[in-house]
């Protein structure tokens, strides 16, 4: 008989209503504390999770209800001291959104609390479990693509909104192979005081140990996929071997060629369907059947990428990794940025 989780969730927004309604509807799971400041969204949130206790107060509802998983969706300039909270009060696993910090400083930070405490931690890198990546997914596993050589991923969306979605899964087809360098450029401001704070074009380059060149661009000069009418989905992944390749829009859907012939098939991007894979894993790391897919330490290992590129972009040289203390990344784009 599977173990029962007592969650409390912070943020009533969409996301943090997704988070704690697939909660709340897992049979895994008790839905014991939800908290937001704005009392209308939290009432708006409770009617469609079974109406737990509410509060305004965070560290009051971790007082109080002493949940086993703690779950944040917040804005990502509020990330660390909320990882320190729920540890403070003795949780056992904290899953939160992505970007997991908005320089790389903050990200070490979180690894180096959480690590020190024993708490594990996911980041909502949850469109990985719609059909069409996973499709892919077991194609290349498969070794139907032969060695894979490159990874191209591209979308419109701005960096800290999709650029560590765009990394992990880069990093899932490659078998979570580790990144030697990154060479990256940036250009344009506009969006730089944003909450999610970005330039307005970035692309760049990955080596990774085995061999693999990733690719990554995002934002208004990233190229478009006519295929996707809403501006989110303009998105893909392109998965080149020595046998064959493969082509995941972020929208829906997937193709590939191989030595064997010619594919395709659906999925798609499903919040619904994708934090319903999310949260069942949750369960499945706690009673030790498995790592999460969305484990903290990959994360961290693709925000390192993701940072290492805003450096390289500054410094105007390749970077290499691991990364070493350095200015704050998001600051440094401002100061050279026109």
């Amino acid at each position: 008989m599977s173990n029962v989780y007592k969650v409390a969730v912070l943020g009533a927004g969409k996301r943090g209503t997704l988070h704690a309604k697939t909660h709340y509807e897992n049979k895994r799971f008790e839905l014991v504390g939800l908290c937001d400041l704005d009392t209308e969204r939290l009432a708006a949130a409770a009617a469609v999770c079974g109406n737990p206790p509410l509060y305004t107060d965070a560290a009051k509802m971790l007082g109080e209800t002493k949940p086993d998983i703690f779950v944040f969706a917040t804005q990502p300039a509020l990330r660390l001291p909320l990882i320190k909270l729920g540890v403070e009060h003795g949780v056992k696993l904290i899953s939160y959104e992505k970007p997991m910090a908005t320089n790389f400083a903050e990200a070490q930070a979180i690894m180096d609390v959480c690590r020190a405490a024993g708490v594990k931690t996911v980041v909502s890198h949850q469109q990985k479990y719609g059909e069409h990546h996973q499709s892919v997914l077991k194609l290349v596993q498969s070794g139907g693509l032969g060695d894979i050589k490159t990874i191209y991923a591209h979308c419109w969306g701005w960096y800290f909104h999709l650029v560590t979605h765009l990394i992990d899964y880069i990093r899932m087809y490659n078998n979570n192979a580790e990144a030697l360098w990154v060479s990256g450029a940036v250009s344009g401001r506009g969006k730089l005081f944003d909450n999610h704070p970005s330039p307005d074009y970035a692309g760049g380059f990955i080596q990774f140990a085995n061999g693999v060149r990733g690719i990554i661009e995002t934002g208004e000069n990233a190229p478009d996929v006519p295929e996707m009418e809403y501006n989110w989905h303009k998105g893909r992944f392109m998965i080149q071997g020595k046998d064959g390749f493969a082509e995941v829009f972020i929208g829906e859907g997937w193709r590939a060629v191989t030595k064997n012939g010619v594919f395709s098939g659906g999925g798609k991007f499903d919040y619904t369907h994708d934090q319903a894979c999310y949260v069942d894993e949750i369960a499945d790391w706690l009673d030790g059947k498995c790592v999460h897919s969305c484990n903290g330490e990959s994360a961290f290992k693709g925000f390192e990428i993701a940072m290492a590129l805003l450096r390289s972009a500054v410094e105007r040289k390749i970077i290499t990794l691991p990364l070493g203390p350095g200015e704050n990344e998001v600051e440094a784009l401002r100061n050279v940025l026109t």
